[in-house]
């Protein structure tokens, strides 16, 4: 393994952690922080005149993080 991917798992790793911290925040009691589902719901009900533009944008996003993680 060279330094540049062990850069890289160990970055993504921060970044799951953070993810999961800010998660768990949100989760107390009488918290302001919103939670993922939160976001993706605010996200996906977001429009432009007809278009659904959330839900394209989510699909994107998915896709691509499917796209670099599971394809190879």
């Amino acid at each position: 393994m060279s330094a540049g991917q062990v850069l890289v798992a160990v970055l993504f790793t921060v970044s799951l952690g953070l993810v999961a911290a800010v998660e768990i925040a949100s989760r107390r009691e009488g918290s302001r922080v919103p939670s993922l589902g939160d976001v993706c719901g605010v996200v996906m009900r977001y429009r432009v005149g007809p278009l659904p533009v959330g839900r394209i944008a989510m699909f994107g996003f998915w896709w691509w993080l499917g796209w670099h993680l599971l394809a190879r």
